[in-house]
Formats: C-alpha cells, sequence, structure tokens
C-alpha cells in the first residue's frame, strides 16, 4: 500500500466512529429539546426553558462538530498541506464563543421571573426534567472516551455534562416546587445553570485558543523536551531554533535544529535521526517531526 493509500484510508477512517456517536446525540437532544420547550411553557418553568435554550445550543455544537469532522477529513493539497484538521478545533473554539450570549439570555430572565414571579407546575416540571436528565445520561455514556480523543468531541461531551449538572437541579427543584411552592427556587437552578455553562465554556475557549495560536501543549514545553532528548541521547549537544505544536489533539508536530558532537556518536547519523523521530513518537505523539542535525566539529548542515 503506498503512503498516498495509507493516507487516504486514515482520513477515511478519521472520527469515522465519533461522527455516529454524535449523529445518535443529535437525534436524540433535539426530541428532548421539544419535549422541554413544551413542557416549560405548560409549566411555566423558565428552568426547562433555559434547559431547552442549552439543548438548542447543544444541538448546535453538534452540528457544528459534525460539520468539523466533514471538513477534516478533506485530504491536503498544495495550498492545505496540514489538510484541514483544524477545522475541529474551530468548531471548538465556536461553539464556546456561542454559549456566552446564551449565557447573558439565560441570566437576564432569571433576573426577571425573580422580580415578576409565576406559579409554576412542579409535578409536570419533575416529569419532563426527568426524561431530560435520562438523554443527557444516555448521551454521556454514548461518547463516554471519544472525549479523550478530539477536543472537538470534547466540548459536546463538556456540553452534556453541564446539561446533565441542570436536570439534575430541576429535578431536585421541581420536587421541592411541588411541595413548598418556592418558586423563587426556579430562577434560582437558572442562574447555577448559566455558571455551569460558563465554566464549560471557558475550558474549551481556552484549550481551542491555545492550540489556534500555536502554544506548546498543555503540560509540556520545549525545555522538557530538550531534557528527555539529552538524557537519551549523549550525543546531542544542544538544541535550538525548537518548535513545538498542536494540529488538533492527539496531533502533535515538533521542528529543531539538533547540534551532535561526532566523537560521541557510535552509529551514523541517519540512525540517530530515526531513533530520535521514534523516541519523539513514543513519548509525546508527534506524529511529525522535523529534525535537522548539525556536527559541532564543522558547523555544517548533516
Amino acid at each position: 500500500m503506498t503512503d498516498k493509500n495509507a493516507f487516504s484510508d486514515h482520513l477515511f477512517q478519521f472520527r469515522s466512529v465519533e461522527k455516529k456517536k454524535l449523529v445518535l446525540s443529535l437525534i436524540i437532544t433535539i426530541s428532548v429539546m421539544v419535549i422541554e420547550i413544551i413542557g416549560g411553557y405548560i409549566t411555566n418553568s423558565i428552568a426547562l426553558i433555559s434547559d431547552a435554550g442549552h439543548m438548542f445550543t447543544h444541538s448546535f455544537a453538534i452540528g457544528i462538530s459534525l460539520l468539523a469532522i466533514f471538513i477534516a477529513r478533506k485530504p491536503p493539497c498544495h495550498h492545505k498541506t496540514f489538510g484541514l484538521y483544524r477545522a475541529e478545533v474551530l468548531a471548538a473554539f465556536i461553539n464556546g464563543l456561542f454559549l456566552l450570549p446564551i449565557i447573558g439570555i439565560i441570566i437576564y430572565e432569571a433576573i426577571l421571573r425573580f422580580l415578576n414571579p409565576v406559579e409554576i407546575l412542579g409535578p409536570y416540571m419533575f416529569i419532563v426534567a426527568i426524561i431530560g436528565l435520562a438523554v443527557n445520561i444516555s448521551s454521556i455514556l454514548i461518547l463516554q472516551g471519544s472525549q479523550k480523543k478530539s477536543l472537538n468531541v470534547k466540548s459536546v461531551f463538556y456540553h452534556m455534562i453541564a446539561d446533565a449538572a441542570s436536570s439534575i437541579g430541576i429535578v431536585i427543584v421541581a420536587i421541592i416546587i411541588s411541595y413548598t411552592g418556592f418558586t423563587f427556587l426556579d430562577p434560582l437552578v437558572s442562574l447555577g445553570i448559566s455558571f455551569v455553562i460558563l465554566y464549560w465554556a471557558w475550558n474549551i475557549l481556552r484549550d481551542s485558543t491555545r492550540i489556534l495560536l500555536e502554544v506548546a501543549p498543555k503540560g509540556i514545553n520545549i525545555d522538557d523536551i530538550s531534557r528527555s532528548l539529552k538524557n537519551k541521547f549523549p550525543e546531542i549537544i544542544d538544541m535550538t531554533n525548537a518548535h513545538f505544536w498542536t494540529i488538533t489533539p492527539n496531533m502533535l508536530v515538533f521542528t529543531a535544529h539538533i547540534f551532535i558532537n561526532n566523537e560521541k556518536i557510535n552509529e551514523n547519523q541517519d540512525g540517530l535521526l530515526s531513533n530520535i523521530t521514534d523516541f519523539l513518537k513514543k513519548e509525546y505523539n508527534v506524529i511529525e517531526s522535523t529534525v535537522q542535525l548539525f556536527s559541532t566539529l564543522n558547523s555544517e548542515v548533516c
């Protein structure tokens, strides 16, 4: 099999499992969103309506994520040499950014409800909230594991976690309202939901921005790699012009000029270069490394 065919197969398989999971999650989410909108209207619950609004953003997030996977599967060409894998990261950034105005709307509506309280049908609110919670848990189980492979899917997965947390809050509030009539708890839980969403949005915006700005992957820096290489390969004297960045999570790229001491080298330089590349792939999951070796004796490019 040629490298070109291997790469084509990789693109065809790229996120195929995640795509199927996202489609299933999208169908479930849209169904529950409709139920919550109807239920919130019938019960006069701003908490249900706000959760339905979150479900809408969740559906939008999944749609963006699916579109990003479709775009990312397009092969590289002469002017897109890395392909369009970054589309996933851009989708995660858009999803995080899109939540900010939604948070503002939820907070605004909750404040209005504090100022103008209305009667809430607790038992019906409870039934709708239980349905929403069951669906959120199902979606979390569907995507479990895939969030570790893709920031794009991770953004959706956090949506699920936030949905589940808000649903639990609504279930508890519905029970309390049914027995006590404390309707002020409804907008109060809406504020809680908005802060959960804000926390999620901040994490995704932070992680996606790091990648888009080509900051070194979180928890690793060039100094760490330099020390590891020097410990592993005593032939290495110094490393300069080093760059380490992320195309998309689990796809890291590294470039550097490495100076070696020819007096200490016990193998040909091609073999050393191959060993360095293998080490970077094994230890740091670097899928592509461009390393130039320089001799400290004659300062010529090897």
